[in-house]
Parts: C-alpha cells; sequence; structure tokens
C-alpha cells in the first residue's frame, strides 16, 4: 500500500473541509480551494472531522499511483488555505530590475522591451524591493508554476550569473574564454 497514501490528513482548527462524492472543498482563513478526485479513489473524513482519508479500491497499477498523489493534493490545499504558500525570486544583473503595474509583473532584463506577465487568480506579487520578487497564494501548482515563468522570462546564464533565479538557488559558473586561453 502506498505508504503517502495510507496517512490521514490533518485538519487544523480553523479550516473547514466538506466532502461531496468525489468533489473535495477546502475553505480556510486564507481562501477556498477545491478538487475534484478521480472515481477510483474515495476521500471521507474520519475521526470527528479532525481528518481526511484517503482509501483506494482495488490494487490496478493506476488506482495505486492516484492514491499516493490525491493524499498529496488534499494535504496541499489545506496546508494552502491555513499557511499558504511563498516563492521567492531574486534578479540579478547591472539595470535589471522588477516594477508592479497595477496586478501585473514588468521585468526589465535586458531586452529591449520589457516583458509583462499577468498573474493568475489567487496569486499575489509583492515587490519588497526591485530586485526581489515575492510570489505567495493559497494554490501550491499555481504559485510555484507563476514563479517558473517569472524565471523563464530570464534564467541566470553559467557565465556572469545575471537573470532571474529562485532565491538561494545556486548557479554554476563556467570559466569563460579567457580562462583557458593562458
Amino acid at each position: 500500500m502506498s505508504r503517502i497514501g495510507r496517512k490521514p490528513v490533518p485538519v487544523p482548527a480553523g479550516v473547514k473541509v466538506a466532502v461531496n462524492g468525489q468533489e473535495v472543498k477546502v475553505e480556510g482563513p486564507k481562501g477556498k480551494l477545491e478538487l475534484n478526485v478521480h472515481p477510483a479513489i474515495k476521500v471521507a473524513l474520519g475521526g470527528e472531522g479532525k481528518e481526511i482519508l484517503v482509501e483506494r479500491g482495488d490494487d490496478e497499477r493506476q488506482s495505486r499511483a492516484l492514491h499516493g498523489l490525491t493524499r498529496s493534493l488534499v494535504n496541499n490545499m489545506v496546508v494552502g488555505v491555513s499557511q499558504g504558500y511563498v516563492k521567492k525570486l531574486e534578479i540579478q544583473g547591472v539595470g535589471y530590475q522588477a516594477q508592479l503595474k497595477g496586478k501585473q509583473v514588468a521585468l526589465q532584463v535586458g531586452f529591449a522591451n520589457q516583458i509583462v506577465l499577468d498573474p493568475p487568480a489567487g496569486v499575489s506579487v509583492t515587490l519588497p524591493d526591485p530586485t526581489h520578487i515575492v510570489v505567495t497564494g493559497t494554490d501550491k501548482q499555481a504559485v510555484g508554476q507563476f514563479a517558473a515563468e517569472l524565471r523563464k522570462a530570464r534564467p541566470p546564464e553559467p557565465y556572469k550569473g545575471k537573470g532571474v533565479r529562485y532565491e538561494g538557488e545556486i548557479v554554476r559558473r563556467k570559466a569563460g574564454k579567457a580562462f583557458g586561453s593562458k
């Protein structure tokens, strides 16, 4: 049996969970999320509403794969509505910076034009300073996807390290031509 799928998902105080057939709705202080579960998986409330149990009906390969996946998705929903998710990015390079234009993020990263990106619904972006971007939201997938799109605008290059990177990301540096000629 799936080790992850077997573990019940604890429901913290202040979070409401509603299971209606194959639909799971989670509501908390940060927002609401919902998930349609595959028909091979059953989701139920246990422990007087203090935990969520995910079970599968058979031992087919797809059911086993969906068991742990569904449990992880439900857990991510519970954590998202109670604590939220944060991704931090930093911009390195002379003249490289970010600006907020309403809700849009405008990146000036060495191209002739600014790159303007719209965050999806439920995702908010703040700029503590022009070279740092903080992406927050309740949906883990949406937060990670938008952070990846921001990074994709100008990934860090290996010679000088210029570009958009996750905070704490280590970029392998190359020596360049000057090093090899001696």
